[in-house]
């Protein structure tokens, strides 16, 4: 996720001091990984020397000042430049996951036993997951269904990696 765009994205809404954003990004997309503040400030002064952001006033506060910012036009041409293009698919050709079962197949360990773990793991996320989604609102539910879909993706190759097991341990021991 790009920080920098999703900060730039708050700012069309209205001018905010960078508490403000952090609060705003933590409760629609920091749910698991809450944004640091020092990321905010370090984004921010990044944002104003590229001319995207500009501080729309400061204000004295029980310690620092507090700087107000704003996003730009060349702000918001950006944020619409970057909305409009299409991440890239993430293929996820070279796994850590595939890594561990190359080597525990190489090194004599069992690697059926590495895929059974897995799965177990895969299958304990995926009932929090489901719990999550339930008692969340629409966007935990959205973000809960996207990570379930690729964790039954991910259910799918070790099941076939299963099947496979045997065929691929000839393959690696060549």
């Amino acid at each position: 996720m790009s920080i920098g765009h999703t900060l730039l994205g708050l700012l069309e809404s209205g001018p905010r001091h960078g508490y403000d954003l952090k609060r705003a990004f933590d409760e629609r997309f920091g749910h698991d990984r809450p944004l640091a503040y020092g990321q905010v400030y370090s984004t921010m002064a990044r944002l104003l020397k590229n001319g995207l952001v500009e501080v729309d006033g400061i204000e004295p506060g029980g310690g620092p000042e507090r700087k107000r910012y704003a996003i730009t036009d060349a702000g918001v041409t950006d944020v619409a430049a970057w909305l409009a293009q299409p991440e890239k698919p993430e293929p996820y050709l070279q796994t850590t996951l595939y890594t561990k079962v190359v080597l525990a197949l190489l090194t004599g360990r069992p690697a059926a036993d590495l895929l059974d773990t897995q799965r177990a793991e895969h299958l304990r996320l995926m009932r929090e997951l489901t719990r999550r989604k339930s008692a969340g609102d629409l966007a935990d539910q959205l973000i809960c269904d996207h990570a379930l879909f690729h964790l039954e993706a991910d259910l799918r190759w070790l099941e076939l990696t299963a099947v496979r097991l045997d065929q691929l341990a000839a393959e690696v021991a060549r």
